[in-house]
């Protein structure tokens, strides 16, 4: 098979959660054990640090990459889903990997395939092992597909463990209260293993707290280590950096620092990701402010990460961003609110499997819709979207296809007016 061939079979063989939905999320790690036995446990011949939670987890985990790469270490990272190309999962110091290395993987173990009947997930995490395993990785960094105590990624012994936040998403899998989606997440905390609760959240820490200390892991909240000042910028430009002074509480250290990823939700990611950088250096890393300087400077570039408030074009001045469940959408909300417009646009489109409602009772009700249908299995019906949406005094009009909707909205937007592309990051992916 060629890599087109390669990735059909990938898709259409073995059931794919980011297409349709949660008959692929698998509540064991059986496959995954297996899967890797056969691989010669390729998790186990390169140190990693596991990232979970329920936003924010993707930046963390591009902006702690482009740290250890900057600081000269040869850095795995591993993320989930991709926007445009399958390779996007797995990168070596920003780079994807070659097509070539998926088509053997595939062609390899076709035999081990058909007798595990592994999910898709669960075939890229054995691939993306095998790989860092192969390359010689120094380190990877491991972000988590969904949940954390069942997730594939859940066979890694990490250096250390990180859960962002909690928040509402998932629930038909997870569970329907921040109590049980938190157990979820806390799955992933290791015996002996330091682990780093980005948020602290006063009705779920102890969930955290509880499951720390019955694995004797120490655990640290990054949220009450840092202080962060900054002055979040009205984003006018492609290039415009996040500037900020972020201090320890607890030390008298203190960085000023610049960050391309502009969305004001990354004032707590960055909290998160020095708590992190601080405990690899306990653990002997090299990594100097220098390299925290130039590595956030340019995540994007160093990375390869889009979607994260990014500005697409300025005439009109148009963002996307891939935040979608309610957490999500409100941060989306502040920076909406912190960019100057005479009218906003929302090109918008979600998925047939979640609980909408409260997303749309969170939009603004003085905006102009288009709304479309995602290119996946799971994309909810431009249709049923706009008549929910209208429940909650949304108004638009439908549109084919999510081309279709950006392009008319770019059409009828004036100069000084906003174009926000959204709701999914399948909508997102179908822009940038």
């Amino acid at each position: 098979m060629d890599y087109a061939q390669t990735l059909q079979y990938l898709y259409t063989q073995l059931p794919m959660f980011t297409r349709v939905g949660s008959s692929a999320y698998k509540e064991d790690l059986t496959n995954t054990i297996e899967l890797c036995k056969k691989l010669d446990n390729p998790q186990d011949k390169f140190k990693s640090v596991h990232i979970g939670g329920t936003n924010g987890k993707g930046s963390t985990s591009h902006m702690l990459a482009a740290v250890l790469q900057t600081a000269g270490y040869k850095t795995g990272l591993y993320t989930s889903p991709h926007l445009r190309d399958f390779r996007e999962r797995i990168r070596i110091n920003g780079e994807m990997i070659r097509e070539q290395q998926v088509i053997d993987f595939v062609a390899d173990h076709q035999k081990v395939f058909k007798a595990i009947s592994p999910s898709f997930f669960e075939m890229t995490v054995g691939l993306a092992f095998d790989i860092f395993a192969k390359e010689k990785v120094d380190i990877a960094v491991i972000e988590v597909g969904l949940g954390g105590r069942l997730d594939s990624t859940n066979i890694i012994t990490p250096l250390l463990s990180v859960i962002t936040n909690i928040g509402w998403d998932h629930m038909n899998i997870l569970g329907d209260t921040l109590q049980l989606i938190a157990g979820e997440k806390a799955g992933i905390i290791k015996p002996g293993v330091p682990v780093i609760i980005g948020e602290y959240q006063p009705d779920i820490a102890n969930i955290f707290l509880q499951k720390a200390a019955k694995e004797e892991a120490d655990i640290s909240f990054a949220s009450d280590e840092w202080e962060v000042n900054s002055k979040v910028k009205n984003q006018k430009s492609k290039n415009e950096l996040l500037e900020l002074e972020i201090s320890n509480n607890s030390k008298s250290a203190t960085h000023n620092l610049q960050l391309d990823l502009t969305g004001s939700y990354q004032l707590k990611n960055i909290k998160t990701v020095l708590s992190a950088v601080e405990q690899l250096r306990e653990q002997g890393f090299v990594i100097t402010d220098e390299h925290l300087q130039i590595a956030l400077r340019q995540v994007k570039t160093l990375t390869g990460l889009h979607g994260r408030w990014e500005v697409l074009s300025t005439d009109p001045l148009t963002i996307c961003d891939t935040g979608h469940n309610p957490e999500g959408i409100r941060e989306v909300l502040k920076n909406i609110a912190a960019t100057p417009y005479q009218h906003l646009h929302i090109v918008i489109g979600m998925v047939n499997d979640k609980d909408i409602s409260k997303v749309l009772s969170m939009l603004p009700t003085d905006a102009t819709y288009y709304f479309c249908r995602p290119d996946i299995p799971r994309g909810l019906e431009a249709e049923s979207l706009k008549h929910q949406a209208e429940n909650f005094g949304l108004i638009g009009d439908i549109y084919p296809d999510v081309k279709a909707a950006y392009q008319s909205a770019q059409k009828n937007a004036k100069k000084d007016d906003l174009v926000f592309v959204g709701g999914s990051t399948f909508v997102v992916a179908e822009v940038v």
